[in-house]
């Protein structure tokens, strides 16, 4: 499922226009963004928690050469899924 169609989705379950489901989505996306951005935490009960967490520089191969690279250090993106995704999916 890509945005388009989440975005028709939402507007279908709850009865509203397209439109309003994108503002309503891209709001969502924002402040979770924003959040994140801020080194914050974002968690929707049953659903899951977004967390951002630090990624030490390291060495790494190029594998074409074998060439020893530096991998530089980077913040990435954490999603834990919550016990109701978990047995939704299962």
């Amino acid at each position: 499922m890509n945005k388009s169609e989440l975005v028709e989705a939402m507007a279908a379950d709850a009865g509203i226009s397209k439109a309003a489901a994108k503002k309503a989505l891209d709001s969502i996306m924002d402040n979770v963004q924003g959040t994140l951005k801020k080194g914050g935490r974002v968690s929707l009960v049953g659903f899951g928690s977004w967390s951002v967490s630090s990624r030490a520089a390291r060495d790494g191969r190029n594998p074409q050469t074998g060439k020893t690279i530096s991998i530089p250090a980077k913040n990435v993106v954490r999603f834990k899924p919550g016990a109701e995704l978990k047995n939704a999916v299962n």
